[in-house]
């Protein structure tokens, strides 16, 4: 049906006005609930004439108030039919419902109106007027929230309107929210699903108004509170009821609460605020109980005192049992600083610290992340909340575990990974453990942490060292900027009882040094030297947890070498050499860490065991652990290494040394060509030094051996003296366990590189011809070295090996040979191109007596094997001038094993004298045909 409103008789302009701009409304369920009861009681015969000028002016007001509202009314309805924007329209619906509440509630109370009237009709008349502005008003929101539940947001807002000014009947518009209320709360009993928002917020400004002075208005909050607890309940339920069928399979349990467990009544929310508290906090959602808190401490800085008060105590009330509830900690906490940070009173102060204390309880690692993200360093509105957050021994541990946390951190740089969900700074580096480290000087001292200090001491003290070495490389301290690193760690060792501990620190004026960047390594060594000669008692607790990070491993691999540091001084100072095994095994595997200076570190503890080695138990397994570390890219690891396994293998017993001889030697060898002649000359000298101790078992090693050989030549014309020197001296080793007469020419004033070659090839031949081939092949490898000097002495070896042995080799291997001096033929370095030349010209001999009859070669292969030649220098390199005239070969014997090389290189002389003539011409025959090819 549609409805024609009709202004009344004699009204004014304004009120004309209004009533045209009402316009008829579409047909709709929802508007039988608007009676205009006071036109069918003939108020139209209410004149402005009657009465004096004042009584005129107040009829006309409820003329203007009640035309108003229906206009108001027909917009609200209107925009309710219309295809609008949701928050538009509510917005806007907002904005015309507080035109409407100011209209309906600024009239006079029903008294003054009755006054106005001069008989009982007009009083009557007046009366229902008076009611029918107020249930036009009430029949608008009845509609609102009978078409969206959400729209129950507007009586949060009447609430708040109602508290604006006094002269509103505040009485009758919470008659109003009530019934509101009311009629929801049976409305959504029809609802499979119930979604309402602002309950939380709602619910916060009656429970302010439930302790109301007036009688009157904390019965109808009461009432009105007691609907929304309804809405909850409901709400609450539908909640219920989907949890229940998303978990109702076998062996699940739904850990809800029933609603029907949720009991509460009117009379019990009137003034007692602990009852309010316990319904709200117990019935409300989460979010709705969040919203609540959020809404109770915005009221914490209202004007008036009475309302800041009641909000405190029921605010401090509801967190007192539901703070585990709350969301959006952070957010709480970071408000609070803000509000603190200006003139809060002395009230506001103590109820919003009491509300960190008891979010703490519950939320310790969102509090104290959040307390963490200021800037630092902190100021004193900060540590008074540091301090609310630890006034409580029970969050202790949870607050000192989360500040662990913390510090695992490295100031001055934002974490790639972020963990935690909280709200971040907009500046780029992370100071959040400085700042932790400032707020232990605060909580540590606290009475209430005494246990907690006790129990986290070994995590607390190795973060702060840890804090220590972060903060000091970046240079953060300046003489006005605290080091609140190791402030905190001289109050951690106060607080522990190792007050002794700090005052012997001060005297070898280690806290003052520790500012400096290469002093850290050194003050973290006074750290634990001195607490281990004061005995502290937190010992056992200190190195089980050293053991534990060890074990799992630092975020960072510089950590490990604090714990490293800090560990062998503790195992020192308690512990005899060896360790036990399960810290053994520790450094061990620190041998091979990822940063040099973890390894450099446990190889130099491992060789202090050197005088113990044998009474280790799996010895061989920390040996080979070292020799991997050979393979690091770091020369400082490889040259600590050598040196660790030198000094142990001085004092290995001999059965276990010859074990891993063979392995040792063979990590040797890739070292001789190592690109830092440090290391060079070491693994050559070491290699040397291994022949010589395990003389008795050189028969392992030969194969090894000749597989130095070849580096063990060349590196004889290195350009640093330490690594010729190292050559010889490994050279005359190998000499003397070979029984070769080369250590004469090993002299330096007998010295040439080309008759050191010749000598040992000559012994090659004689004694081990086997290995000749492999020579040749290690030796073909370093014709593509940068290094010049190397290129030319390989060029000279392989000359000589081919030459003497080059009835060994097959076609193949010629091929490959003149391949690889051919490259060479065109070396840069002129000398090197001459002697690949003479090289070149040897292979090529040896390749045309490949292409003689394979009976030539055989006969030839016998004769070679039987009979030695007598050979001169080939390139005449830097020979000595008193050697340039001398024979210089092999004189011919018939059996190798009695040919004998002088040390002067003379001619070799002849064993068996008794030689047959027979086989002398037989000889003498051969080298003439020989020739003659």
């Amino acid at each position: 049906m549609s409805l024609l409103y009709t202004t009344p008789f004699d009204s004014s302009p304004c009120t004309q006005r209004k009533a045209e701009n009402a316009k008829p409304i579409a047909d709709d369920n929802q508007q039988e609930l608007v009676i205009t009861a006071g036109m069918e009681n003939g108020m139209c015969s209410l004149r402005r004439d009657h009465g004096p000028e004042k009584k005129a002016q107040t009829a006309a007001s409820l003329w203007d108030a009640y035309s108003g509202l229906l206009s108001n009314q027909a917009m609200i309805l209107a925009m309710n039919s219309s295809f609008v924007d949701p928050l538009l329209q509510y917005e806007t619906q907002l904005k015309i419902v507080e035109l409407s509440f100011k209209m309906a509630f600024a009239i006079p109370s029903l008294d003054k109106v009755k006054e106005i009237g001069k008989n009982e009709d007009d009083q009557e008349d007046l009366e229902n007027l008076y009611r029918t502005i107020l249930n036009t008003f009430e029949d608008t929101l009845l509609i609102l929230v009978s078409k969206d539940l959400y729209k129950l947001q507007i009586l949060k807002e009447m609430a708040v309107w109602m508290s604006e000014d006094n002269l509103y009947m505040q009485e009758r518009a919470m008659v109003i929210i009530s019934r509101v209320l009311s009629f929801a709360s049976r409305k959504v009993k029809g609802y499979t699903s119930v979604d309402v928002p602002c309950l939380g917020v709602l619910a916060a400004e009656l429970s302010l108004l439930c302790s109301h002075a007036d009688p009157a208005i904390t019965q109808q909050a009461s009432l009105g509170m007691y609907h929304l607890l309804c809405i909850a309940k409901c709400q609450n339920a539908d909640i219920a009821k989907n949890k229940s069928t998303k978990y109702d399979k076998p062996g699940s349990h739904c850990l809800l609460p029933s609603p029907s467990d949720i009991e509460f009544l009117p009379k019990i929310l009137q003034r007692d605020k602990s009852k309010i508290a316990q319904s709200v906090g117990q019935t409300l959602l989460p979010r709705l109980l969040t919203d609540f808190v959020w809404s109770l401490l915005m009221r914490l800085s209202a004007p008036d005192q009475t309302t800041a008060s009641k909000a405190a105590t029921i605010l401090k009330l509801t967190l007192e049992y539901y703070a585990h509830k709350v969301t959006m900690v952070s957010k709480i906490v970071d408000v609070i600083y803000k509000q603190l940070c200006g003139n809060a009173s002395p009230i506001l102060k103590q109820a919003m610290l009491r509300v960190i204390t008891l979010l703490t309880r519950t939320s310790p690692k969102k509090v104290i992340f959040q307390l963490m993200d200021y800037p630092v360093p902190a100021d004193n509105t900060l540590m008074l909340m540091w301090q609310a957050a630890g006034s409580e021994s029970s969050v202790a541990p949870h607050v000192l575990k989360t500040i662990l946390l913390i510090l695992k951190g490295k100031p001055g740089a934002m974490e790639e990974r972020i963990t935690e969900r909280r709200h971040f700074s907009l500046d780029t580096t992370n100071m959040m453990p400085v700042a932790a480290s400032q707020a232990l000087c605060t909580l540590l001292p606290i009475g209430s942490y005494k246990k907690a200090v006790a129990q986290f001491f070994p995590q607390l003290l190795m973060a702060l060292m840890l804090q220590l070495f972060y903060t000091s490389n970046l240079r953060l301290m300046t003489e006005d900027r605290p080091f609140y690193a190791r402030d905190a760690l001289r109050v951690l060792l106060n607080c522990s009882g190792l007050q002794q501990v700090d005052i012997a620190l001060k005297r070898k004026n280690c806290w003052n040094q520790f500012s400096q960047a290469l002093f850290h390594h050194h003050g973290v060594y006074l750290v634990a030297k001195t607490l281990s000669d004061y005995n502290f008692p937190q010992f056992p607790d200190t190195l089980h947890y050293l053991y534990k990070l060890s074990v799992e491993g630092p975020r960072r691999s510089e950590d490990n070498v604090i714990t490293i540091i800090f560990l062998t001084e503790l195992l020192n100072n308690f512990f005899k050499d060896p360790f036990p095994e399960e810290f053994l095994v520790l450094f061990r595997n620190w041998v091979n860490d990822s940063d040099p200076a973890v390894s450099k570190l446990s190889l130099q503890k491992i060789a202090s065991m050197a005088p113990v080695i044998n009474e280790i138990e799996n010895v061989c397994s920390l040996l080979i652990s070292i020799l991997d570390a050979f393979l690091s890219q770091d020369k400082t690891v490889v040259i600590r290494a050598l040196m660790t396994l030198r000094r142990l293998l001085g004092k290995l017993d001999k059965v276990t040394y010859s074990s891993l001889c063979t392995r040792i030697a063979c990590s040797y060898c890739p070292l001789m060509d190592h690109i830092n002649g440090g290391i060079r000359s070491m693994a050559i000298r070491h290699f040397g030094e291994l022949l010589r101790d395990m003389s008795q078992y050189t028969w392992m090693l030969n194969d090894v051996v000749f597989g130095g050989l070849v580096p063990l030549i060349l590196f004889l014309e290195d350009t640093e003296a330490r690594v010729v020197k190292a050559c010889k001296h490994t050279l005359e080793i190998c000499a003397s366990e070979l029984k070769w007469s080369t250590s004469y020419l090993l002299k330096d004033e007998h010295y040439s590189f080309e008759l050191v070659v010749l000598n040992i090839c000559n012994n090659l031949l004689i004694s081990h011809q086997k290995y000749i081939t492999d020579l040749i092949s290690d030796t073909l490898g370093f014709l593509r070295s940068s290094r010049t000097y190397l290129r030319r002495g390989s060029v000279i070896l392989i000359g000589y090996l081919a030459k003497l042995g080059g009835h060994l080799l097959l076609r193949d291997e010629i091929e490959v040979m003149l391949e690889a001096i051919d490259r060479v033929l065109r070396d840069e370095d002129p000398v090197i191109r001459e002697f690949a030349e003479i090289t070149n010209k040897i292979f090529m001999e040896i390749a045309h007596r490949l292409t003689s009859s394979n009976i030539k070669q055989s006969f030839r292969r016998l004769f070679n094997l039987i009979y030695i030649k007598k050979l001169k220098p080939l390139y005449n390199y830097k020979l000595p001038k008193d050697l340039t005239g001398s024979p210089m070969g092999i004189k011919e014997t018939k059996n190798d094993k009695e040919a004998i090389i002088d040390n002067n290189y003379e001619d070799v002389l002849v064993k068996n004298e008794g030689v047959s003539v027979k086989n002398a011409r037989f000889t003498s025959a051969l080298e003439h045909t020989s020739e003659e090819e």
